[in-house]
């Protein structure tokens, strides 16, 4: 239940990565919502990796939490910023996506 919770907390980091990159360009009642969406799910996101941690191994929670939250956020980036989706990016993220799998397969928990 706690990869569960720890996937869910990762997704909210995304959230909050896009809410800060959306809040920066936007002007008046807009950028007041994407600042209110970037608070609450950072909230989100801290609770769910302490209740995560309260089980899973803090190094092991911390590096899937960051790993989703940095693939999650370099997508968005590449599907609504803009980004660019060259080889070498694009070949990192999935060596990032091979290294979380593989921490969760080593994980005891």
């Amino acid at each position: 239940m706690n990869w569960i919770i720890l996937i869910i907390a990762g997704l909210f980091e995304v959230g909050f990565t896009t809410c800060l990159g959306k809040a920066k360009t936007a002007t008046g009642s807009t950028a007041t919502l994407w600042w209110i969406g970037f608070f609450v799910s950072l909230t989100i996101s801290m609770y769910g990796l302490y209740k995560a941690t309260q089980t899973l191994p803090l190094g092991t929670a911390y590096a899937v939490w960051t790993g989703i939250g940095a693939v999650g956020t370099v997508i968005m980036g590449i599907l609504f910023f803009k980004e660019p989706a060259d080889f070498w990016r694009l070949f990192f993220i999935c060596t990032l996506i091979a290294s979380i799998v593989g921490l969760k397969f080593v994980s005891s928990h």
